[in-house]
């Protein structure tokens, strides 16, 4: 095996676009979409996931601002560590990289808890090990067979999306389905009409909107693997915006349509209670048999989909880590097609260790690992909007022309701010159930928040230890270092 330290750019504008839209559109579209609409109502669920939506195009032009001049696989990680603080840098690279090994084992899990619907009295480790192995193989002979199964992968997803929306907004109308009688705007009427519950209510469903957009960040992941940057990534930006945008909205308008906010099957997330999945129940009253079944299944290639995007993603971040020295060198090692085989290694070592946490201690040891993991999404989407906002400024600063930059986002400095702002929100107030009451939660409010005293501990561990300083905007460097 021939061994070099190079990754090989050979992604377009239709597998980068294909890579962030496979990455957003999972179980929080197909279950957990229900699940918003009944604690806030039609209006309200719509409402939060409208200004999610706005939040990520803000952050998705800003990060296709800096990727589009410095396409790097590192990503907002080498943003940060260049125009905000190096140690804000380094605890985004180990935050970003955690996130995903851990979460790649709940992808594994999630597998077989599918696989139970159709042979439930088969072992999980089966389907367990058939998923991890599936997971290495797309992501160890090359990123282009990595792409290229994550682009079939997204296309069958966005196949069932379109197909639903065209046969929901049919039944809406009343030209198929008899069993829908009611009105149109019947189910936005009902009790307190669209909205329901308080603020309190209106910012969980803020949360799973959040949640839902999680992955669109993958496409800055990509840039250091993308042929043509300059030209491809711009375009691939302004396609996944408004294709998740009108999948999300429009999907959630048909949903609301169709099944009352108060109805107890919107209340159910459970990944192996697909049969309660809004998409599900639409499908058995249309009178598709095999309805439970064909979701069921689109459900498994989303889960397949965020766990072959989290290997890469993973990948990808320990193997800059070791370019920038802060893991061993032998990380930044790569096969001969441009594959981190022993940053890959690892991220799948952790991945497998994490998921055999899961089979002891009535999985209590997992269970603190994967909620260390699940806000760093939004930390690494904080991340983007500080280093974006500090970027311009500097590449201005430094005497240079907004016309010579490859794409130009739009709304500075107020989008980088607004999203900075909202992103701030969202994870202070993460779990603020354990707020409230008369008595605080401590248990739950340490295992919600555990993710966020890790990235400071990194934040401020290696700020102590190597006297770093903020970034002055004259001497931020622009350099591509991939």
């Amino acid at each position: 095996m021939t061994i070099n330290y190079q990754l090989e750019r050979k992604l377009n504008a239709r597998l980068i676009s294909m890579i962030a839209i496979g990455g957003s559109i999972g179980t929080g579209i197909f279950v957990a979409s229900g699940n918003a609409i009944h604690v806030a109502g039609p209006a309200g669920a719509m409402l939060a996931y409208g200004i999610v939506a706005v939040m990520v195009y803000f952050l998705m032009t800003s990060l296709g601002e800096m990727a589009a001049l410095m396409p790097v696989s590192g990503s907002f990680y080498v943003y940060a560590y260049n125009f905000v603080d190096p140690a804000w840098g380094y605890a985004l690279g180990w935050n970003y990289w955690y996130n995903w090994a851990i979460t790649v084992a709940s992808e594994i899990a999630a597998v077989s808890l599918v696989m139970k619907f159709w042979l439930p009295h088969c072992t999980p480790l089966l389907w367990n090990t058939l998923a991890f192995t599936l997971f290495v193989s797309l992501n160890i002979i090359s990123v282009r067979c990595f792409a290229e199964a994550e682009y079939w992968f997204s296309i069958i997803k966005v196949s069932t999306i379109i197909l639903f929306i065209i046969a929901g907004s049919l039944i809406a109308c009343g030209v198929i389905g008899a069993g829908y009688k009611h009105q149109f705007w019947h189910n936005w009427l009902i009790d307190n009409g669209p909205f329901h519950g308080n603020y309190l209510t209106f910012l969980q469903a803020l949360m799973i909107a959040g949640f839902s957009f999680q992955g669109t960040e993958l496409i800055g992941i990509t840039a250091g693997e993308c042929a043509q940057p300059e030209k491809n990534i711009p375009i691939a930006i302004k396609q996944v915006f408004w294709r998740i945008l009108l999948f999300f909205i429009l999907s959630i308008f048909i949903i609301s349509l169709l099944i009352p906010y108060n109805s107890p099957y919107l209340a159910n997330t459970a990944l192996d209670a697909v049969t309660l999945s809004p998409f599900t129940l639409i499908c058995k009253n249309l009178g598709i048999a095999l309805a439970a079944s064909l979701i069921n299944a689109v459900i498994l290639i989303a889960i397949l989909s965020a766990g072959n995007s989290g290997m890469y993603a993973a990948t990808r971040m320990l193997w800059h880590l070791a370019k920038k020295s802060h893991v061993p060198q032998i990380f930044a090692k790569t096969t001969k097609r441009g594959v981190p085989i022993y940053a890959l290694i690892a991220t799948s070592m952790v991945a497998m260790l994490a998921f055999f946490c899961s089979l002891f201690g009535e999985g209590r040891v997992y269970f603190w690992l994967l909620n260390a993991s699940s806000l760093s999404g939004f930390i690494a989407w904080l991340g983007i909007a500080v280093s974006h906002y500090r970027f311009r400024r500097a590449y201005l600063l430094q005497g240079n022309s907004l016309a010579n930059l490859p794409y130009i986002a739009k709304g500075y400095p107020y989008a980088p701010l607004i999203a900075c702002a909202l992103c701030l929100i969202i994870i202070v107030c993460y779990d603020y159930q354990a707020l409230i009451g008369t008595k605080i939660n401590w248990h739950e409010l340490v295992i919600s928040y555990i993710g966020l005293p890790i990235f400071i501990a990194l934040w401020l561990g290696y700020k102590y230890k190597h006297k770093t300083k903020v970034v002055s905007l004259a001497h931020a460097s622009f350099d591509i270092v991939d």
